[in-house]
C-alpha cells in the first residue's frame, strides 16, 4: 500500500507502508502527521491509520542508567554515501542523454557542414594543424551552448524536489548538503562551476570523479567545493523533513 503525507500544506510521496511505519517508530514521523492512501475519504493522523506503530518511549529521567551507552555520532557519519564507480555509471548515463541535445545544437549551428570540410580537407592533403584548427573555430559556438545545457541540466535537476539527475535517479543516487537535506540552486550552481570547468579542460573523470575513491565522505571536488554528498537512496525514499514548530497541518 502506498501511503501519502501531508506537512507544510505540501503532500509528500507516495512511500510504502512498511516505510511509514518504520519512520514512525523510529521518531522520523510524528504520530499526529496526517496522512492518505488510496480509499480514505480525508486525511487523518498516523496514530490513528497506524495505532500500533508508536515511537519508543523516552527514557525516564529518574530511571536507572542504561546498561550500555551507544555513543554519539554527527548526522554526516550516518550517512550512505554513493561510491565512485555508483556515480561514474550515474555519469555515463547522464552523459549518454546529454548527447542528444548537444548533437541537436551542434547541428543547428553549423557542426555538420564543419565537420565535412575537416574531412575534406584531410583527403586533399592539407596540413592538419590547420584544419584542425577550422573545425575548432566553426565549432565553437556549438561547442558553448553544449556545455551551457550541461552545466544547466545538472544544476536544475540537482536542486529540484528529485535532488538528482536523470542518471542519479536510475542508480537510485541523490544529492544534498551537509545536513542530507535538498540543495540550494546557489549551492548547485556552485557544484557544477567546477564540473563545468572540468569540461572546459577536459578533466570531468580525472578532476571530479577521481577524488571520491579516497576521500573519507567519498566526495569530488566539486562536492568539497559546494559542501554537498552523494547518499544512496532516492528523495522519494527519504521522510518528509519536520520544520519547527509544525504540529502536523495539512490543507488539501
Amino acid at each position: 500500500m502506498e501511503v501519502w503525507i501531508g506537512r507544510n500544506g505540501e503532500r509528500h510521496g507516495p512511500y510504502q507502508e512498511e516505510q511509514v511505519k518504520e519512520w514512525l517508530r523510529s521518531g522520523q514521523l510524528s504520530p499526529d502527521d496526517l496522512a492518505w492512501y488510496d480509499g480514505l475519504a480525508d486525511w487523518r493522523p498516523l496514530s490513528l491509520l497506524f495505532p500500533q506503530d508508536k515511537p519508543a518511549p523516552a527514557p525516564n529521567p529518574y530511571g536507572p542508567p542504561p546498561l550500555q551507552q551507544t555513543p554519539q555520532t554527527s548526522s554526516a557519519t550516518a550517512f550512505d554515501y554513493a561510491g565512485f564507480w555508483q556515480r561514474f555509471g550515474a555519469w555515463v548515463i547522464d552523459l549518454i542523454i546529454l548527447m542528444i541535445p548537444s548533437m541537436l545544437v551542434t547541428y543547428a549551428l553549423g557542426g555538420l557542414e564543419a565537420y565535412k570540410h575537416l574531412l575534406d580537407q584531410i583527403q586533399s592533403g592539407a596540413d592538419m594543424a590547420m584544419a584542425v584548427r577550422d573545425y575548432a573555430k566553426a565549432t565553437e559556438g556549438a561547442s558553448v551552448a553544449s556545455l551551457a545545457i550541461t552545466f544547466l541540466y545538472y544544476m536544475f535537476f540537482e536542486a529540484s524536489k528529485l535532488q538528482a539527475t536523470p542518471g542519479k535517479l536510475a542508480l537510485r543516487l541523490r544529492v544534498t548538503d551537509a545536513q542530507g537535506q535538498r540543495i540550494t540552486l546557489g549551492r548547485s550552481a556552485a557544484r557544477n562551476i567546477v564540473r563545468l570547468l572540468g569540461a572546459v579542460f577536459g578533466l570531468i573523470p580525472i578532476v571530479c570523479y577521481l577524488a571520491i575513491a579516497w576521500t573519507q565522505r567519498k566526495q569530488g571536488l566539486h562536492d568539497l567545493w559546494a559542501g554537498t554528498f552523494v547518499l544512496n537512496g532516492s528523495a522519494q525514499e527519504q521522510p518528509p523533513r519536520r520544520s519547527n514548530g509544525e504540529h502536523g497541518h495539512f490543507n488539501a
